[in-house]
């Protein structure tokens, strides 16, 4: 009888701590930076696909809310977006036990972004790396494959959320003919791209009621009259663009992030490997995550309010730019000025006014200050990656005003689009923080 109860009570304890054990692997969490890793990844694909900016905001949104929902879901401390985006649907929490939340959140981001980017597959080399690292940390085999399934279950109600917001309506709409006049946008070298989205103003916003409801200023109207101020500002364009310093020329490189960049040699054409704005404000957002310490948690929420604000800055800034259709300045010099004049940067494929960089860094400084302060200094090392050196900020909004002016010493924009296209972005990232955070947009 002895005997019975001592193994009886051997098996109690091994079943207790087998349980124990399991318990404490549920509870690893994830860190930040794996956040930042994976949105590597994803600006990667987007880098290989040549994603344009606009479409690879939509990416990062929708991968991100996916991320989100995980946590918002086990974690009372922060709320569905529910009730909170526009056409948000309730999020119904997957009949899975024993996952890890975390592993779930990223996960979800990679379910999500497979579906959507056309070489998204290719994110399953990473997954697998992913999950071998939570193997090593830790966690078991039995809450990995819950946690993937709790993943994909999240990930299959925000696809169809994303899929209900216009965007395959608009890639099957004729193709865009540029507007006849002296005034207008037409294409510019060296490859002569087409009009990029111009029917992305028609998706469902995230927090806007519309593309117009922070409809900006409107351009200085196009003269061929060498004493007005169009003419100023394209005179303006041309002399940095002649006269460009050291620094000058660093600014505007730093903040070049055009997917579209050729070079040609001989007869050949290559493109240059350039992540997009958004892909260049997604990495600053993980380095203040990290710099900051922010949990896991935190970290995810602050991601997906930054990437729901710039695809909306986008559909804002989209908006204007084929409502106003204005010339860019490369095409006006040469008819104008200078005939041999090309600017530092690549003219990208749309219309000029407004500014997107301009617009979406003012709406992310905006939100990124927000959750850490308006004198938050850091290094932004985005694209060492791509051969650029790293460059230290005092603040966020120092940051996208450098962005902003980065345009005009690149030769891309005029000095109204920038300007008024961060104060468009500025209001976009207090209507964000407003609808998000119940925060009066004066704030």
């Amino acid at each position: 009888m002895k005997s019975i109860l001592n193994y009886n009570l051997i098996l109690v304890l091994i079943i207790f701590l087998i349980t124990c054990q399991e318990e404490k692997k549920n509870i690893i969490s994830l860190q930040n930076k794996d956040i930042s890793k994976t949105i590597t990844k994803l600006t990667d694909i987007m880098v290989y696909d040549v994603t344009n900016p606009p479409l690879a905001s939509r990416f990062f949104a929708y991968s991100c809310i996916s991320g989100y929902e995980v946590i918002a879901l086990n974690d009372s401390k922060y709320n569905s977006l529910y009730g909170v985006l526009n056409d948000f649907p309730e999020i119904q929490k997957p009949e899975v036990v024993n996952y890890s939340t975390s592993m779930s959140a990223i996960l979800a981001i990679l379910e999500t972004a497979k579906k959507l980017q056309p070489s998204g597959i290719m994110l399953e080399d990473y997954k697998k790396e992913f999950l071998d690292s939570c193997l090593q940390v830790g966690f078991s085999k039995s809450i990995i494959e819950n946690s993937e399934k709790y993943a994909q279950n999240i990930s299959t109600q925000i696809l169809k959320y994303a899929q209900a917001d216009n965007y395959n309506k608009t890639t099957s709409l004729p193709k865009y003919t540029p507007k006849e006049g002296k005034a207008y946008w037409y294409p510019t070298p060296p490859a002569y791209f087409g009009a990029v989205e111009p029917h992305f103003n028609t998706l469902r916003p995230f927090t806007l009621d519309s593309g117009a409801q922070f409809k900006p200023l409107p351009p200085v109207p196009f003269s061929e009259d060498p004493e007005s101020d169009y003419f100023k500002m394209l005179q303006e364009v041309y002399e940095e663009g002649i006269s460009l310093s050291e620094e000058t020329r660093t600014i505007a490189s730093f903040w070049d992030c055009n997917p579209f960049a050729m070079q040609t040699t001989g007869h050949l054409m290559v493109a240059l490997k350039k992540i997009s704005p958004g892909a260049h404000w997604m990495g600053i957002t993980g380095i203040a995550c990290e710099q900051a310490d922010k949990g896991f948690n935190e970290s995810m929420k602050i991601h997906t309010i930054v990437s729901s604000g710039m695809m909306d800055a986008f559909l804002s800034c989209w908006d204007e730019k084929y409502r106003s259709n204005r010339i860019r300045p490369e095409t006006a010099i040469r008819k104008y000025i200078d005939p041999r004049w090309e600017p530092l940067l690549q003219t990208p494929p749309f219309p000029e006014y407004t500014s997107g960089h301009s617009t979406v860094s003012g709406a992310v400084g905006h939100i990124l200050t927000h959750y850490f302060g308006d004198n938050f200094s850091f290094v932004d090392n985005v694209e060492v990656k791509y051969g650029l050196p790293d460059r230290k900020f005092d603040s966020f909004m120092i940051a996208a005003r450098e962005a902003a002016v980065s345009r005009l010493y690149g030769g891309i924009h005029y000095r109204d689009a920038n300007e008024n296209g961060s104060a468009q972005g500025i209001n976009i990232g207090k209507w964000v923080v407003q609808t998000v955070e119940g925060e009066s947009v004066g704030q």
